[in-house]
């Protein structure tokens, strides 16, 4: 199965709940990195680790196929 061919594939239910938790994830880290505000550096390296964790999450769900 090609790359386009996974990621076009339906995706099963539990994955598309962890994908929605990791694009949520990413969206805070964005966040909490954008923010116009100077903010502690701890708070800023949280935010980075969000942000990747949430993309990486996200991107492995989106690949999950279900068996048919």
């Amino acid at each position: 199965m090609g790359i386009v061919a996974r990621f076009t594939a339906p995706t099963p239910n539990f994955f598309k709940i962890l994908r929605n938790i990791g694009l949520g994830l990413a969206a805070t880290g964005g966040t909490l990195i954008a923010t116009p505000i100077a903010l502690p550096a701890i708070v800023v390296l949280i935010g980075k680790y969000l942000l990747l964790a949430g993309t990486v999450a996200s991107t492995v769900a989106q690949s999950a196929v279900g068996n048919e």
